[in-house]
């Protein structure tokens, strides 16, 4: 009873086949969170992939229904081993975006794991089924060598993840009691390159609005009132210039972050962006000026363009638009002003001269970020490194958007994220894939986490 001897039976799990074979069965499951006809597919999930793996370990589970109607339900499961132990809450999520079917190339199917040398393709095989799938994996693995997993364990499992979450903070702060633990370790998102084991302690938050101008008479002819009627279009242009610059740089100064504490600057100052294999290459002088790229993207927010409409692109007339309408996002780190968003964005909008623009906020969710010197983090570093020999690269924050606020905030947890993904996966789009190297590296060294969570002091990390 070793914990050499747990990671080898951890590898010799992902050697046999015997995960692949579990993917197939998961990837099968087109969990489309986004179907309104997808209700069976998604509780067939919970029950017979997720609580049929973590009662195999010893947990009670429970079934527990959304309190936002007609959304997913969520698992819940515990398994207390002494009063004395650590208690880790563990999270993922089953659903995906939607297929897509008809976009996959090479005769590839979204709900069929096809492998293809190192990359392994199906659709949410990145985010998140490999991811969680690993994680139950290696609890297994080290309940099969040591009897016991060593620590009290807690699971919250969704199926809404992709649809924005809808009544997670709700259910967390409903169970707050029954969902406390030490700390969170979660597994979403991309390492920060495919070799390099990568934890992250939260994730930026994203706020989606819409700005939207029109004129109360309709479109009219370009030749007889051109010069006299404004043109949304050309306003709406300009109001977007006016709050994010061609060069990408933020110029509505109230939604810029404070500025970068000096542990997490020095926590990104070795790290490159883009760099990997199918990377695109990065834009030159794009985002913030004095900054690195890792720095804008780990450290700093931006504001993006999603998408913009005015007319018919497809078959333009001679005449002005009777309307325009921009959908933008905020990506913002820790200590931004985003609950004040509409007030902010109304009010610099206004002093630019572009008062009539209507501004909604349509979706939100909280930066947080784990002071990078909390010991669960050394903890966590220590152990990745010990099972493969690597540096971790340590990440403040994802630069995407997770629900960690609900962990973070609302449960008040420490929250550590071990991704399984790399950049180039394709998540969300057609050809998502894996890769079996980094999956394989990953089963090794969750495990090699689970097994130290069981140690003797672990519980004094703290």
């Amino acid at each position: 009873m070793t914990r050499q001897s747990a990671l080898a039976l951890a590898q010799s799990h992902f050697d046999s086949g015997e995960f692949l074979a579990t993917l197939h069965r998961r990837v099968a499951l087109a969990t489309e969170s986004q179907r309104a006809d997808a209700a069976p597919v998604l509780r067939r999930y919970l029950g017979e992939e997720i609580e049929a793996s973590l009662t195999s370990l010893g947990f009670t589970c429970e079934i527990v229904e959304n309190p936002v109607a007609g959304m997913p339900p969520f698992l819940v499961g515990n398994r207390i081993e002494s009063p004395s132990r650590p208690t880790v809450l563990l999270y993922g999520h089953g659903d995906v975006v939607a297929g897509d079917d008809a976009n996959w190339t090479h005769e590839r199917s979204p709900w069929r794991v096809s492998v293809e040398g190192e990359r392994w393709y199906g659709r949410g095989i990145a985010d998140n089924k490999a991811q969680h799938s690993i994680n139950l994996a290696a609890l297994a693995a080290v309940f099969a060598e040591r009897g016991e997993l060593g620590f009290n364990a807690k699971m919250i499992f969704e199926m809404g993840e992709e649809v924005g979450s809808p009544g997670l903070d709700a259910v967390c702060a409903m169970l707050r009691e029954r969902l406390s633990a030490d700390l969170l370790i979660a597994s979403d998102g991309p390492r920060q390159r495919a070799p390099a084991p990568t934890v992250f302690l939260g994730s930026r938050g994203a706020l989606h609005f819409r700005l939207r101008i029109a004129n109360a008479f309709g479109a009219r002819h370009s030749g007889n009132w051109g010069g006299v009627l404004a043109n949304p279009a050309t306003v709406l242009a300009n109001a977007l210039a006016s709050l994010v610059d061609g060069h990408g740089r933020i110029r509505i100064n109230a939604l810029l972050p404070p500025p970068i504490p000096p542990q997490v600057r020095e926590r990104v100052a070795h790290l490159e962006i883009g760099t990997d294999a199918g990377d695109p290459p990065l834009s030159p002088n794009w985002g913030e000026p004095g900054l690195t790229a890792a720095e804008r993207v780990f450290a700093w927010n931006t504001l993006e363009v999603l998408a913009m409409q005015s007319g018919n692109v497809a078959n333009a007339v001679s005449a002005i638009p009777a309307a325009a309408e921009a959908v933008c996002q905020l990506r913002f780190v820790v200590g931004t002003e985003w609950k004040r968003a509409k007030e902010l964005i109304e009010a610099h909008l206004a002093r630019e001269g572009f008062e009539d623009i209507e501004v909604t906020i349509e979706a939100s969710g909280g930066a947080t970020r784990l002071d990078p010197d909390d010991p669960w983090v050394a903890f966590t570093e220590r152990s990745i490194e010990a099972s493969t020999g690597k540096r971790v690269t340590l990440l403040p924050n994802l630069g995407g958007t997770i629900p960690n606020e609900c962990f973070a905030d609302t449960l008040g947890l420490p929250t550590i994220w071990i991704p399984h993904s790399y950049p180039g996966c394709r998540q969300h789009a057609p050809d998502e894939h894996v890769l079996a190297p980094v999956m394989r590296e990953a089963l090794q060294l969750m495990t090699g986490v689970f097994w130290d969570l069981g140690e003797p002091g672990a519980s004094h990390s703290r």
